[in-house]
């Protein structure tokens, strides 16, 4: 991390939470006081509303999932990325793996929802990663620079970009790369926002994501060229979350 990249934390609350879950959300909350990190919970659409209501004028911020690329229309079960403005969300994770893999969204359907949240005022956060064959064929580098350079559209700014790099085969398994793997795949990633954006790569933060936890927190923030974490399972329990807040230096 660099002065002119403030760390973020956010949290990837997937398909869990309930109402009855705002007091977690407010525990985090409670808790932010002083810490140097951004920080951000993405819950389910349902709980978008409320939550962004009952943390409105704290330090964290309340994000969404995903969005359709459209602003509006015949897409149902959809919602689209000015719905989530309208409720309360200022930015919205594109291209998680789960996204990719269970409903076939590819880097072009990707490309086309970064541009939907440019159009709403939200800040996407664009995830990239490999599978563990392509990792163990060496080919981790080359299919994280292959998505970034294909999942993110032109005029990308350090205002208007998060990427995210989440291996895909270390999500929920309690596995995670080695530092110095994660710092050679964020160093790829850099890279190839500086060919495609010049000076302006810089100030574009980029994340780890995959089984961060209290315990590892602190050396994955460490790394080179790691701007942050997105946090899944453990940003349900309010401690946890905040431990990994707290790990950044």
């Amino acid at each position: 991390m660099t002065a002119e990249r403030r760390p973020l934390i956010a949290g990837n609350w997937k398909m869990n939470g309930l109402r009855a879950a705002k007091s977690e959300l407010r525990t985090v909350a409670a808790g932010l006081a002083g810490l140097s990190a951004e920080t951000m919970i993405c819950p389910p659409f349902t709980l978008i509303g409320a939550f962004a209501a009952d943390v409105a004028g704290t330090q964290l911020m309340i994000g969404g999932q995903d969005c359709h690329p459209a602003e509006s229309g015949a897409h149902t079960g959809d919602i689209s990325a000015e719905m989530l403005r309208d409720a309360g969300a200022v930015a919205v994770i594109l291209g998680h793996s789960e996204r990719r893999i269970d409903h076939q969204e590819g880097d072009a359907i990707v490309k086309a929802k970064v541009k939907a949240a440019w159009r709403a005022g939200l800040l996407p956060v664009v995830c990239v990663g490999e599978t563990l064959v392509e990792r163990d064929a060496g080919e981790a580098a080359a299919v994280v620079t292959r998505q970034v350079r294909q999942s993110v559209p032109d005029g990308a700014t350090a205002v208007n970009l998060v990427v995210a790099y989440e291996p895909i085969w270390a999500i929920g398994t309690g596995r995670t790369p080695t530092t110095d793997d994660v710092a050679e795949v964020h160093g790829a990633i850099r890279h190839i926002l500086g060919e495609r954006f010049g000076a302006e790569a810089n100030g574009i933060r980029i994340l780890y994501g995959g089984s961060v936890k209290p315990d590892n927190a602190a050396a994955l923030l460490a790394t080179a060229d790691v701007d942050g974490a997105l946090v899944g399972g453990a940003s349900l329990k309010a401690a946890d979350f905040l431990a990994i807040a707290r790990a950044v230096g």
